[in-house]
């Protein structure tokens, strides 16, 4: 039920942000200049004009608004289509792969552009996606897709996209992905014959080319890691490099991680957990003590790894559930992996935007008005209780706004008990 009145529709420039609540629990104006934010000072408790350009965010939380840094909006909501079996990650590449032969440009564009909607809704202000370089005749249609919700979308989120390159898929329509306007390499070199020579491919592509590469990186709980001949390759490269799922990193003994750790801290590739799809996807073959299918997160954060989390899938073979909101992802990070509310709500907000180079965002002077209000008191009311309530600002302009009505009947008085009477 909207209460928003007579203001000028979305999306609309802000200019100031009145009686907003900090994650330290500070009560702030913030003004606001075009995407930048100016001041942030402490709340005055003037009364707040309507207006459209001011919003009072009295009984908000204020926070750096989420970055989805791993998306596959070509699948998402595909679930009821395919109607897939439960289970493991080979499973599900079967059955999209047997799906996706019958997809078209426009089924493709609907679904991403429905999808990249929600997560808007829910606060999310960038994402970066993967897409599909499909086999058969027309190996661009999703490309194509994407390309075209991106377009739909520009000036309301950023969007990424990333060539998702199968072992299979040729090297000409890679490149012709990005010629089309992909912005970076992709692919899952630990599911070839030859991981190796896979992963040098597509590095070998994007090197070629000049751009980043973000891949599908040892996502399974045995088999040799990939990760250590990835960061080797990538150590001078001053293109961004980051790498998602990592689930292995999770199984390995202590000497081996912090080898591979190393190898990664001197190449800055930042690594991108993914936790409702891993745990979904993993650990099928371990009836008792199925392991949780994560990255090591504590020692990957406390060796000062640069880390991001994101959804992944929503609906689809990969992952037949899924909120489309960033507030999920954080909730998993705390209760599977172990981190705490700041350090998980960082991980899909300010550690994302940082695997995404992206300019840094948030409630403080000189950085991107990128910003997310949700009803709530602090960091752990807004994480565990994920309230609808919220307004979502993209480069200074709110872009998405939401207010949920709850009615529920009144219980009936306290009654004193029998022994109280006696």
């Amino acid at each position: 039920m909207p209460r928003f009145g007579n203001v000028p529709p979305l999306p609309r420039k802000l200019t100031s942000l009145r009686n907003a609540t900090l994650a330290d629990g500070s009560i702030v104006d913030v003004e606001l200049i075009e995407d930048i934010v100016r001041s942030v000072q402490p709340a005055t408790g003037e009364p707040v004009l309507a207006s459209g350009s001011v919003l009072d965010l009295t009984g908000f939380l204020l926070v750096t608004a989420p970055a989805e840094p791993h998306a596959h909006l070509d699948k998402a909501m595909s679930w009821d289509l395919i109607n897939p079996p439960s289970g493991d990650l080979e499973l599900a590449i079967q059955s999209w792969r047997e799906y996706s032969t019958g997809m078209t440009v426009a089924s493709i564009a609907e679904r991403g552009l429905a999808q990249a909607l929600a997560m808007l809704r829910n606060g999310t202000t960038a994402i970066r996606c993967h897409v599909d370089v499909l086999s058969g005749d027309e190996p661009l249609r999703g490309v194509h897709a994407l390309l075209q919700v991106r377009a739909q979308l520009a000036g309301l989120m950023d969007i990424e996209l990333v060539a998702l390159a199968g072992p299979d898929a040729p090297d000409a329509a890679i490149e012709a992905a990005l010629d089309a306007g992909i912005d970076l390499v992709g692919g899952a070199p630990h599911l070839a014959p030859d991981p190796g020579a896979d992963l040098r491919r597509l590095l070998a592509i994007a090197e070629r080319r000049g751009i980043g590469v973000d891949l599908h990186t040892d996502e399974g709980l045995a088999g040799d890691p990939t990760l250590l001949e990835f960061a080797r390759i990538v150590r001078d490269w001053t293109q961004p490099v980051s790498a998602g799922h990592c689930v292995r990193l999770g199984t390995l003994d202590a000497a081996e991680l912090d080898e591979i750790i190393t190898e990664v801290l001197a190449s800055d590739i930042g690594i991108i957990s993914l936790p409702i799809t891993n745990l979904y996807l993993q650990g099928w073959e371990h009836p008792v003590s199925t392991p949780r299918g994560l990255t090591a997160l504590r020692p990957l954060l406390d060796a000062g790894v640069r880390v991001a989390a994101g959804a992944d899938n929503v609906r689809d073979p990969f992952n037949p559930v899924g909120r489309s909101d960033a507030l999920e992802t954080a909730s998993l990070l705390v209760t599977a992996g172990h981190l705490s509310l700041t350090e998980a709500y960082t991980a899909v907000s300010d550690g994302a935007r940082s695997v995404m180079s992206l300019p840094v965002a948030g409630v403080s002077v000189g950085l991107r008005a990128e910003l997310l209000a949700v009803r709530g008191r602090n960091l752990s009311d807004v994480i565990a209780n994920a309230p609808a309530d919220r307004y979502v600002i993209h480069a200074g302009r709110l872009v998405a706004q939401s207010e949920v009505s709850y009615e529920v009947a009144t219980p009936s008085p306290a009654r004193s008990s029998v022994l109280e009477l006696r």
